[in-house]
């Protein structure tokens, strides 16, 4: 069972770093768009970046509402919720991570 739990956490992990391998090939393609403003370009990002923080919301409220069939006795999948919520709080790290590299490159 460790395993199994284990195996979905990598992927979960895989996925997350995927995601950001995405947003950060995205954020270093060159802007051909000669009449483009700069802020075009960091209205994109912000988008990308918006997008990513709503989907690790809604992860995290789908590993809350997991939780709360639990705690409540309307399901007995205590291992998928607390899959989930270990799922929610690794994308939750990776954001910080991320949001911590992009503070750090805008103060360079």
């Amino acid at each position: 069972m460790n395993n199994g739990m284990s195996a979905s956490i990598a992927a979960a992990q895989a996925r997350i770093e995927a995601d950001v391998q995405a947003l950060s090939l995205s954020a270093i393609k060159p802007n051909t768009d000669v009449g483009s403003s700069p802020t075009s370009a960091g209205a994109g990002f912000g988008a990308a970046f918006r997008q990513i923080i709503e989907s690790v919301n809604a992860q995290d409220r789908a590993a809350a509402d997991k939780m709360a069939e639990v705690d409540s006795g309307r399901s007995d999948d205590l291992v998928g919720a607390m899959l989930a919520s270990q799922e929610a709080s690794l994308s939750f790290s990776m954001l910080m991570q991320v949001r911590n590299k992009v503070v750090a490159a805008m103060e360079d």
